[in-house]
């Protein structure tokens, strides 16, 4: 998560499991919300395909949810600042099944 300012701030180490370590692949993401939680639906779509299989759920209340874009957003621009800035495409790739205006909504 980002860095807190607060100087009560502790390191934290973390555990990782043989399979989760393993990672999973994800070209497709669907985010909803309840008042309470923000959902986020970790999909994976075949070329061609009208069906998406999820892969992985991850439900988080929203100020860790804030947190975490606020984290994505930092390493992005590390990233960028790393490897240039990384280019939307102005067309869809051949066999993307995904239009690029729904992407993000709920």
């Amino acid at each position: 998560m980002a860095k807190d300012n607060n100087p009560q701030q502790q390191n934290l180490n973390l555990d990782i499991a043989a399979d989760v370590a393993q990672g999973v692949y994800s070209n497709l993401a669907v985010i909803s919300h309840t008042p309470a939680e923000i959902v986020l639906d970790f999909a994976q779509v075949l070329p061609g395909s009208k069906n998406a299989s999820i892969r992985s759920r991850v439900i988080m209340n929203p100020i860790h949810a804030k947190r975490l874009l606020m984290a994505l957003n930092d390493n992005i621009q590390k990233f960028e600042n790393q490897f240039g800035t990384i280019q939307e495409p102005t067309v869809r790739p051949m066999g993307d099944t995904v239009p690029y205006d729904i992407i993000g909504k709920a």
